[in-house]
């Protein structure tokens, strides 16, 4: 539990210092007009409270992301507080506001315009299809539990057939479809904080039964080896596999998808830090408790306490620890939490594909029929995938494995377009705190499709060692199309 408290005490002192620090390099103008303001259209640009922002980025960008991910990262031991610490403060919370602020600035824009502008045109292109198809994976691997569950709740004859999960499916779809064409205000403004309120009450709810149980978890200074193997969790590595499986909570590609449509809301620049980064240090916080509370259920025998076994599945976990600590409350929170969250994130995906595409498409997303000729072969090819999921057995596992490494690898794309971004206009050495989180992720997302299953399967090493050359390359063209250049 020390390791635990001192992570924690580290991430607030994250957001107090490094946040600040952050903040001060790339220069908020409070008097500068934001685009809410200045392009306020009634659907997609308004100006909300602070208060409001702050709550629907939190929610945005975390859904169960910082609870599932953190308890299967658990398994790898007190290595999963490490990561969570220093990715969450050196390089997620970074990239999220950073990201977040160059949306800002330039009107709202989304990723893969920032990206087109700071990397080249050929990379906005990637980044547009990379980041369309996973804004769909998005919004089809987060029906799946929903639907299940509350299939289950609903005591459906059949529960867990195809039959139960195509009806739940139809309804949630349906009402992605909705949330995704409505103003901003209208649902997602209204009903999505008091989502991350229970999100964060369950989070402290659940602190306080650590502070009162004091299990004995794995310290940092019982080593930082993977824990795995001794539950079940063989042939994963430490790296890159830790950080791959911890997205949310740390770092998350995806994260950069969601900040361009809370830039379109804001009133100030001054509200970056506190929304952005702030937003991301709350996940992280959000991640440890879970994290934490997994370390007891796997290791201090937290799961025979709550009727479960080690062999359960996230979503088991959640709701069995929820009941046990919590009671009817906590039950309440969690359905909360693995129902509406997965599908909060999924709606505000589905938004996010939506002005991504229309922001290349150069439609005007005004007119009720702009949105529709985008939403329709849209929700076609997400209703396809979300067949696959359940036709197939291991469909699921498989796209899931596919969007965990999708999520990552996007983080590199937007961290080396902000890397260009603080070399060209920040001068000095300020570029670093983008570049090397960009360097490390670059290394991790490369090495785990050179070896793993879904990828090459090539050994550690020599995956390793491509990657590695690969990045020597990619900083020698920076070195030559930027650094060079403004030297």
């Amino acid at each position: 539990m020390i390791s635990f408290l001192i992570s924690l005490c580290a991430l607030v002192l994250g957001y107090l210092l490094y946040g600040k620090f952050v903040e001060r390099v790339f220069g908020p103008d409070p008097a500068r007009t934001t685009p809410a303001i200045s392009k306020a259209d009634g659907v997609d640009f308004i100006p909300m409270p602070a208060w409001k922002v702050y709550m629907i980025q939190f929610l945005n960008i975390a859904g169960t992301g910082p609870i599932f991910g953190a308890i299967m990262g658990a398994k790898f031991g007190p290595s999963a507080f490490l990561w969570i610490v220093l990715g969450c403060i050196f390089a997620g919370a970074v990239h999220d506001y950073l990201s977040g602020m160059m949306s800002l600035r330039e009107g709202g824009v989304n990723l893969p315009e920032l990206g087109g502008k700071y990397l080249g045109n050929g990379v906005k292109k990637l980044m547009l299809g990379f980041i369309v198809l996973l804004l769909v994976l998005v919004g089809a691997v987060f029906v799946y539990s929903p639907a299940i569950i509350l299939g289950d709740i609903a005591g459906m004859a059949g529960s867990g057939t195809t039959t139960s999960m195509m009806i739940w499916v139809a309804i949630i779809v349906a009402y992605y479809l909705v949330a995704t064409m409505l103003p901003i205000d209208k649902i997602i403004g209204k009903i999505y904080p008091i989502f991350a309120f229970a999100l964060i009450f369950m989070a402290v709810g659940l602190l306080g039964g650590l502070l009162v149980k004091w299990p004995s978890i794995p310290e940092f200074w019982d080593g930082l080896q993977n824990r795995g193997p001794s539950i079940g969790m063989e042939g994963q590595s430490i790296f890159p596999c830790l950080f791959i499986t911890i997205a949310c909570g740390a770092i998350s590609g995806f994260h950069a998808t969601q900040s361009p449509m809370m830039a379109r809301c804001m009133k100030s620049e001054k509200l970056g830090r506190p929304v952005f980064y702030g937003a991301m240090i709350t996940e992280g916080l959000v991640a440890l408790v879970w994290a934490a509370v997994s370390s007891y259920f796997f290791f201090d025998g937290g799961a025979a306490e709550v009727g479960s076994d080690l062999s359960a599945a996230a979503p088991t976990v959640v709701t069995k620890v929820s009941n046990a600590w919590l009671g009817v409350f906590g039950g309440i929170l969690a359905i909360l939490g693995v129902v509406a969250a997965p599908i909060t994130t999924g709606d505000t995906a589905l938004r996010s594909a939506r002005l991504t595409l229309a922001e290349a498409l150069r439609l005007d997303q005004k007119p009720l029929g702009n949105r529709l000729k985008i939403c329709i072969p849209l929700f076609a090819v997400v209703c396809l995938l979300i067949w696959y999921n359940i036709a197939d057995e291991n469909g699921f596992n498989t796209i899931w494995r596919y969007f965990g490494w999708a999520n990552q690898t996007l983080s590199i794309f937007t961290l080396w377009a902000i890397t260009v971004y603080l070399a060209k206009n920040k001068g000095k050495l300020w570029y670093m705190i983008a570049e090397i989180p960009a360097i490390f992720m670059t290394v991790v997302c490369l090495t785990y499709i050179f070896t793993q299953k879904i990828g090459f399967g090539l050994p550690l090493g020599i995956g390793l060692g491509i990657s590695l050359i690969i990045v020597v390359i990619l900083n020698v063209v920076f070195f030559v199309k930027v650094l060079a250049k403004r030297n």
